[in-house]
């Protein structure tokens, strides 16, 4: 019960984290509470003395303070509209020219959110400062310091708006997206191959205790901690039948355990595996080369016809394979005694290569920049990890580029 609560509550803090709306609301509440306490010293008697000493800090015309706030609270709606207007082109270029999937990365952007949270902010700070104003004839119950403090943020928002504009022309390039999902990707991959050695192959037990996936959704891995808390408490093993990534339907196995255990903690156990409708890179590098993978056979659709787009993700790609050639996935989790508890299935190198490089090499053969590309890239991988398969691809691309050569008749 505790594993579950535990398991519920990560789950909806990552939501929550994750969605475009925290940072937003999360920073327009903290202008909320910073303009209460402004106001609240603007009333005090400190904030009183230091309006009577400094005249430039006094506003005597109610109205005047109101057309301030008023024109600020226009001019900051107008401005937030405009930006995030350019946010959505950028989003529907990207989608129409690389792939759907990149649009979570776009989406997710921090910087854009906290841009959002600032102008939100400043929105809110302007209204419930208006709301505060009083029609009375000494100016130190304006709230003048609260009203410069707004001008003051203002004028930083405009400064904000004028490098928004700079980060959005940069970001709509394909090659700074491609990169961004390059980096991400490396992340989870080196948080997930680790090993500089290749583990010895994992060992795979028979046994007629079998689980079922009581949900359709991608399998996208498990909680590594409550999992193993599980196995350890209950003394046993379990075999996890997919890879990352794989559409599970419902009532196909999902997972073997070496004995037989109670109903309520195969329940336990399945709420500890994560069965999404969505995937994502931190949970799954295989995801990022996709994407990669994805964005090169979209340039090279007829509809596009960008090879310079795909040649920069097939680069993306092959610095990824370079790492994971060197580096490996471990297959079993162990617990303190060193007694294996989880056994999992890793992609090989071989599947992940094959199943990222062939389409868009079914979609480039043909292509002479391409060819050239993937023959210099596969050379250099080859010595680095000299397989069949890379042999075999570098065999066909050097044979279609020279069945391609032109006859030169002098």
């Amino acid at each position: 019960m505790i594993t579950s609560l535990n398991l519920w509550i990560k789950s909806q803090y990552q939501k929550v984290i994750n969605s475009i709306a925290f940072y937003p609301a999360f920073i327009g509440l903290l202008f909320l509470v910073v303009a209460f306490f402004v106001i609240q010293f603007d009333y005090s008697d400190a904030g009183k003395e230091i309006k009577s000493r400094l005249d430039y800090l006094t506003l005597k015309d109610s109205s005047t303070a109101r057309s301030i706030i008023s024109a600020i609270a226009a001019g900051i709606i107008s401005l937030t509209v405009f930006s995030f207007s350019m946010v959505m082109i950028v989003l529907n270029q990207a989608a129409s020219q690389l792939s759907n999937r990149v649009l979570d990365k776009l989406i997710g952007n921090r910087f854009q959110q906290v841009v959002l949270g600032i102008y939100i902010g400043t929105i809110v700070y302007a209204l419930f400062l208006l709301s505060t104003i009083r029609d009375i004839d000494s100016g130190i119950y304006i709230p003048a310091i609260s009203t410069y403090l707004l001008i003051l943020i203002t004028i930083l928002d405009i400064f904000l708006f004028i490098y928004f504009l700079h980060y959005i022309t940069q970001s709509v390039k394909y090659k700074v997206i491609i990169e961004r999902i390059y980096y991400d990707t490396k992340e989870s991959l080196e948080d997930s191959c680790r090993l500089k050695k290749e583990p010895a192959k994992a060992a795979v037990f028979e046994s007629d205790h079998l689980v079922r996936c009581p949900s359709s959704g991608i399998y996208t891995g498990f909680d590594k901690k409550s999992l193993l808390k599980i196995c350890r408490d209950n003394n046993c093993c379990i075999l996890l039948l997919h890879t990352p990534g794989t559409f599970v339907l419902e009532g196909v196995l999902l997972f073997k355990l070496n004995k037989q255990i109670q109903e309520e903690v195969c329940k336990e156990m399945l709420q500890s595996m994560y069965l999404d409708n969505d995937e994502n890179i931190e949970q799954n590098f295989f995801y990022g080369l996709r994407q990669l993978s994805e964005i090169a056979v979209k340039a090279l659709s007829p509809g596009i016809n960008d090879p310079g787009t795909a040649i920069e993700s097939l680069r993306a790609l092959f610095r990824l394979y370079a790492y994971r050639v060197s580096f490996f996935p471990d297959n079993t989790i162990y617990d303190e005694d060193a007694r294996p508890r989880v056994i999992m299935q890793e992609l090989p190198f071989e599947k992940i290569f094959a199943d990222t490089l062939l389409p868009v090499w079914d979609y480039g053969k043909n292509d002479r920049m391409i060819q050239n590309e993937l023959t210099h890239l596969l050379t250099q991988l080859e010595i680095l990890y000299a397989t069949p398969v890379i042999s075999k691809i570098l065999m066909e691309v050097k044979n279609k580029s020279q069945q391609q050569l032109p006859m030169i008749v002098y």
